[in-house]
């Protein structure tokens, strides 16, 4: 029965299992992101400033609607929770701990989740939240205790547990050092059992001193350049979305594995992915009458007696030159793997010899595995250093995972780079550039084409000049996927209309016109002739042959038998086209029983051969 199960379980499972599983060689990370937002109510968070700004509460209110919404179209699996601490009601589960009110339970985002979050919002969110919760005595230590209690209740499993504190009071418990050692003591049980503490501290007169209480109680950053960005409040609400966007996902390595740069010399690093394109979700079919998920299965069933076959009765075959070859599920198998994975340094090359057109598919970057292989950082370090004095990048051969085949990459160095406020824009580490094979490289001829006269090249520089900007792809956003997101919010949200989206890609004609002046009329007077309009198209004409009839044939390409041969010979018959192919068998008197490529191939090499 284990061989049944193992085999006939639902799709759905399966989809599950690869949502929540990224695996690489013998590493697994499986489970899902788990998020709680720990709110301070006390009353200095709902102090309003003089200039119109937002409160500190309005604004952390902001941000956690913001994360829900991410998390509903981005993420629906991951988890999340608002629980307040300070307030004079009390609400968490069993009543354990005083001031501490659980506005949401551990548990995925929905419509209902958002608008409550709505409800707490500007100035009426400000009167629900004094009368929901009103503000009281202040115990961090009792509010870490309840969130390790949602963790504990929590069944499933979490592969990534982060907290994120928002305060605006560097001293919440006022001197109280038994409140202060109790707090320290449960925020260090929290990170002992895996949990990330971030604080997210807001602007307050006088400033906000890390260094008297919470320096103790977040998780130390996991490098230097982190530290700063921990020291400096947030004044505005685009600064604190954006560090909270930093902060709530979980940098998921796609693979863990070994760099071996020589025999006995292992540097542990993990590939990560820099970009991944946004897709709208698959449509999930429902039962019609009940509106529940439908979940399907597979079976395998004998042609003839109509009986179920179990997996151990399943092969695979192959045609090759008209034989089939069967081949079993271990043997199948086998023939994939080439080797196990890793990466191997072959040697090292100039940048020049790096080519535009190597470029076949994303990049990936790679970076140092510390905990895996102690000394990584240090070797991996010196290895980027030592290619970006140089100008060099190295060329490895790279086995992704089991079944993979290898592929040649290149490492190009990347350095470190960093915004005024010590913001890291860049982070070091290698790019891995996936290199193409031989087979992968067309030669190409080029069209002929009439060539531009001097004149009009310079006229088009200067076009080119004036319409430069400086381009970030993180400026642009998908107009299709956003409207799709914003149709599905105003639905669940029974939202009258859904917002309105600002298509980015659409070029502004007006500013363009504005910028290049006489510009264009002038490059149009240049190549175009005179009382030419480009807008208007002639009407196509039929090309006729020489002597007057139809239309103009395409000549035929007819092969001479000793290089149609020597495609025998070098089995390259693939790379001919169908029509040529057909020709062959025409000139040599071939019967072929079909018109495919492969039966054609098939005669053409049994009659050549013979």
């Amino acid at each position: 029965m284990a061989e049944w199960n193992a085999y006939y379980r639902n799709e759905d499972d399966e989809e599950e299992q690869e949502e929540g599983e990224q695996s690489g060689g013998e590493y697994k990370v499986t489970g899902r992101d788990s998020l709680v937002f720990l709110v301070d109510a006390s009353k200095e968070m709902f102090i309003k400033e003089e200039d119109g700004k937002p409160s500190n509460f309005d604004m952390t209110m902001q941000v956690v609607r913001s994360v829900y919404t991410s998390k509903i179209t981005s993420s629906y699996r991951d988890l999340v929770a608002l629980v307040f601490y300070g307030t004079e009601q009390s609400k968490n589960p069993r009543n354990s701990f005083k001031h501490v009110y659980v506005y949401h339970d551990l548990d995925e985002p929905g419509a209902k989740r958002v608008q409550e979050v709505d409800e707490l919002r500007g100035s009426k969110g400000a009167q629900l939240a004094a009368k929901t919760m009103g503000s009281g005595e202040t115990s961090l230590g009792d509010a870490l205790w309840c969130c390790a209690n949602l963790y504990s209740d929590i069944k499933l499993r979490l592969s990534h547990k982060r907290l994120m504190i928002f305060t605006c009071r560097d001293d919440p418990h006022e001197g109280d050092s038994v409140k202060d050692r109790q707090g320290r003591t449960k925020a260090s049980d929290l990170r002992d059992t895996g949990v990330i503490i971030n604080l997210m501290h807001l602007m307050k007169p006088g400033g906000f001193d890390v260094s008297l209480y919470f320096r103790d109680i977040i998780t130390p950053p996991e490098d230097e350049s982190d530290l700063g960005l921990q020291l400096e409040p947030c004044a505005k609400l685009e600064d604190l979305q954006n560090r909270v966007r930093a902060k709530e996902k979980k940098k998921r390595v796609l693979n863990r594995l070994n760099l071996c740069l020589g025999e006995g010399i292992n540097v542990a690093v993990g590939v990560y992915s820099t970009a991944v394109p946004a897709r709208k979700p698959p449509p999930i079919k429902l039962y019609r009458e009940t509106n529940e998920p439908v979940r399907s299965k597979t079976r395998v069933f004998h042609t003839q007696t109509g009986s179920l076959l179990l997996p151990s009765e399943l092969k695979k075959a192959q045609v090759y030159g008209k034989k089939q070859i069967v081949m079993e599920t271990d043997e199948v198998d086998s023939i994939k793997k080439f080797e196990d994975p890793g990466m191997f340094l072959i040697g090292f090359k100039p940048m020049e010899k790096l080519k535009l057109h190597h470029h076949v598919r994303p990049a990936v970057f790679l970076y140092p595995e510390e905990d895996d292989v102690k000394g990584s950082s240090c070797l991996f370090s010196a290895l980027l250093k030592r290619c970006s004095e140089r100008n060099m990048f190295a060329l490895c051969r790279f086995t992704a995972r089991r079944n993979y085949s290898p592929r040649f990459v290149a490492l190009v160095p990347q350095e470190e780079e960093s915004d005024e406020g010590k913001g890291q824009i860049t982070p070091a580490g290698f790019n891995v550039i996936y290199l193409p094979f031989a087979d992968d490289i067309r030669t190409l001829d080029a069209p002929q084409l009439p060539c531009a006269s001097q004149e009009q090249v310079d006229k088009m520089k200067q076009i080119v000049t004036k319409l430069r900007f400086k381009y970030r792809s993180d400026a642009f956003e998908n107009p299709a996927i956003q409207q799709h997101f914003r149709n599905l919010e105003a639905l669940a949200l029974d939202m009258v209309a859904p917002e309105d989206i600002e298509d980015l890609i659409m070029p502004k004609v007006d500013q363009i016109d504005t910028r290049l002046g006489p510009l264009v009329q002038e490059f149009k007077d240049l190549v175009y002739p005179a009382n030419y309009n480009p807008e208007t198209k002639p009407a196509a004409k039929r090309k006729t042959a020489d002597n007057g009839g139809g239309a103009e044939k395409k000549p035929k390409v007819e092969l001479p038998e000793d290089e149609l041969r020597a495609h025998v010979q070098n089995s390259t018959l693939g790379k001919l086209t169908v029509p040529v192919l057909k020709d062959a068998c025409k000139k040599f008197g071939v019967r072929t029983t079909g018109t495919k490529k492969q039966e054609l191939i098939d005669a053409l090499i049994a009659q050549l051969s013979s």
